[in-house]
């Protein structure tokens, strides 16, 4: 149960006075991460992103140009457009003892002008300065006083992230009907590190960024931004402390292989292991045989053989007896990893089943209840193995490919498919270590750092767009060779409709040239039809696969050697990464085309140059977490992980490992967190919605 302390800011901020059902929808909109409606804890964390400072208050000779400035002025004369229907704006003429300046009004309401500005009163008006055609002059002022508005206006005003339909005015009323029912909250953080970093309290902190008294003070840098930070953080590292300690408390099961499926795998083979696929190995083979359950974290770069090391650890679980599953995020993944794993496991003697959402009623019958009587070793699926009609005789290892995609929630749900069941979760996202610690702590890491021998380098060059038909020249020469390429077209506008309308239109326009020999896939189409065009690619009946970014992560045809990615400014750093990855899995010497539209903004020309620079993903994944920042670099903008809203990994990710510490001496010290700092670090938890950590405690 939350603590009714907390229920003042789990109200919907459509609750607060001067917000209203309208104005609540574009709330939902801006702050809630679920789709679901905004509350008042959500409108509190919606931290400015700039500030507008009115201190400058000069007499008007003295006064900066082209800045924001408050004047106080007499106003001597209006002169109203001519005619009941004109167009021209409504001046008005203010002036002090050093000059005057003239107030422009486009389209506005002359009453409300006469009497926010009524002749020969005095008014403070504060806006930009701009001298135009000789004249000083102010459009439209951000504000109008007299006395009592200006000693209510603050010197340094917050500015924030908006929606469409949304003004900064009901943002600033949202937060201060927020302040006025914002509850006494206890101290959850140790005294002598509040003194010692000069941190004020969780309610003064606040303050401090949503009330700022100077420009500074709304800085990630600054005292109040990093103890906000340093809570997020510590509840983050708490809650993941509290899964990992579960997990260790969980009785495993010692599952010891003899290697005699692995050594027939590592037979059938054309390559010898890499030095990191054989200490990766060796790492998850001893969870395996310890009594202790495992929650491992494989991670690494595009290519680097994480497949081949997983089919390994799910024979050392089939070597004892018991039974393992892999999960990819994807149908397309998940027949992929089937078909890629088949002519491996035949060789060893091992079986293997397949589960999707689109089994026939028969097919599906079968394989659960073969997997039911242990007649299958691994079985290979999507989500649906989640679902409680997939029951395994013993299942062992639960393998999930794309660890970024599942939350805590699912980690735990997978893990009571069966009786102390171990559970090994895969990326290819290569992760800045900032990163592991703070989504994966709850886990022990293994790295793959080399690429398997034979992947040849990829020759990756960018080309604005107008260059575009010497692309289209280059791949048709390709293809009438043998070739295949892919043909990434972007998301445009965060929008699924005009995401396939782009790549609709390139696979028209390049039908044209290449008739039958271009296909297409994009995330719209019903699984079946992108599972069929990615088999004519793959058998060679298409040679140019049309794409949206629905091919970024794991998808593998080592005949395909040129990839081309259209608008690359649009991409991040990762994504081009893996997308890049698609390609050089084979022999023939293949390439990246960086397609741009000018002119480039400094990041995405940053991104361009590191993506020529290097094929390195863990360099390119901390270069990517410097530019963009942590929601990005790990999808979680999209799959609803829980990104940060108050900490910045890039700015604050210095302080993660202090969280870190304090979170691994609570749950050793106070693992029910029972203490009078325990009973406020659960309010803590609750606060930014690590609800599920607490449900883990004994003491509920």
């Amino acid at each position: 149960m939350r603590p009714a302390l907390l229920n003042p800011l789990f109200a919907p901020v459509r609750a607060l006075p001067g917000i209203g059902p309208k104005t609540g929808k574009l709330f939902d909109r801006l702050l809630s991460n679920d789709g679901g409606e905004a509350r008042v804890v959500d409108a509190l964390f919606h931290l400015p992103q700039g500030t507008i400072d009115r201190r400058a208050r000069p007499k008007i000779r003295d006064a900066e140009r082209d800045a924001i400035v408050t004047l106080e002025v007499t106003v001597t004369e209006h002169r109203p457009p001519n005619g009941r229907f004109s167009k021209a704006p409504f001046r008005v003429i203010v002036e002090d003892e050093t000059g005057d300046v003239e107030l422009v009004f486009f389209l506005a309401n002359h009453q409300w002008i006469e009497r926010m500005l009524p002749l020969g009163e005095k008014r403070w008006v504060s806006g930009k300065l701009e001298l135009w055609d000789g004249h000083l002059q102010m459009v439209h002022p951000d504000r109008v006083l007299d006395a009592a508005g200006l000693a209510r206006l603050p010197p340094v005003e917050a500015v924030y992230g908006l929606t469409e339909g949304l003004y900064q005015r009901n943002v600033q009323r949202a937060v201060e009907g927020a302040f006025n029912i914002l509850p006494v909250l206890p101290e959850w953080n140790d005294a002598a590190w509040l003194k010692a970093r000069n941190f004020p309290s969780f309610a003064d902190a606040l303050a401090k960024v949503h009330r700022p008294q100077h420009p500074q003070d709304i800085l990630p840098t600054q005292p109040a931004r990093m103890r906000l930070a340093f809570d997020e953080l510590l509840a983050s590292q708490l809650a993941l402390g509290l899964v990992r300690a579960r997990m260790r408390e969980t009785r495993g099961r010692a599952s010891l292989g003899d290697g005699h499926i692995a050594k027939k795998i590592e037979a059938a083979l054309p390559f010898s292991l890499t030095v990191s696929q054989r200490r990766s190995v060796d790492e998850i083979n001893a969870d395996l045989a310890s009594d202790k359950a495992m929650l491992r974290l494989l991670q690494g770069d595009v290519g680097s053989g994480k497949t081949l090391v997983a089919l390994l650890t799910m024979a050392h679980m089939v070597e004892a007896g018991r039974q393992a599953a892999m999960m990819a995020p994807t149908e397309i993944l998940a027949r992929q990893h089937y078909e890629r794993l088949m002519p491996l496991a035949q060789a060893a003697g091992l079986r293997l089943g397949l589960i999707t959402g689109r089994d026939k009623a028969g097919e599906r019958k079968a394989t659960l209840a073969a997997l039911a009587d242990g007649e299958i070793d691994i079985l290979v699926g999507t989500h649906a193995l989640f679902q409680e009609s997939v029951a395994f005789r013993d299942l062992g290892l639960a393998v999930v490919d794309e660890q970024h995609r599942f939350g805590v929630h699912q980690r735990l749900a997978l893990g009571r498919k069966g009786e102390a069941v171990d559970i090994l979760v895969m990326t290819a996202t290569p992760i800045p270590r900032t990163l592991v610690l703070t989504f994966f702590g709850d886990m022990d890491v293994s790295t793959l750092r080399e690429k398997p021998a034979g992947r040849t380098p990829i020759d990756t060059r960018a080309l604005p767009l107008d260059r575009i038909d010497e692309v289209v020249a280059g791949i048709g020469r390709a293809i009438t060779g043998g070739g295949r390429a892919y043909w990434v077209c972007p998301l445009v506008e965060e929008s699924e409709n005009l995401d396939v309308a782009a790549a609709q239109d390139r696979y028209e326009v390049l039908m044209q040239f290449f008739g039958d020999k271009v296909g297409l896939i994009h995330g719209k189409m019903k699984g079946r039809d992108k599972d069929e065009a990615m088999e004519r690619f793959q058998r060679g009946e298409t040679q140019i696969l049309v794409s949206t970014t629905v091919i970024e992560v794991g998808v593998d045809v080592p005949e395909a050697s040129i990839m081309v990615i259209e608008h690359a400014e649009r991409f991040g750093l990762a994504q081009l990464h893996q997308l890049r990855g698609r390609v050089g899995r084979g022999s023939a010497k293949s390439s990246c085309l960086l397609l741009y539209k000018t002119p480039l903004g400094e990041v995405a020309k940053a991104r361009i140059e590191i993506m020529r620079e290097s094929e390195d993903g863990f360099r390119i994944a901390e270069e990517d977490l410097r530019l963009r920042g942590e929601g990005e670099v790990l999808g979680t903008r999209q799959s609803g992980m829980p990104g940060f809203r108050l900490a910045q990994i890039e700015m604050h990710g210095e302080m993660l490992e202090a969280a870190r510490d304090d979170a691994r001496m609570i749950v050793e010290r106070d693992p029910e967190l029972k203490s009078p700092r325990g009973e406020a670090l659960r309010v803590l938890l609750y606060l930014f919605g690590r609800d599920e950590a607490v449900g883990l405690i004994k003491a509920g």
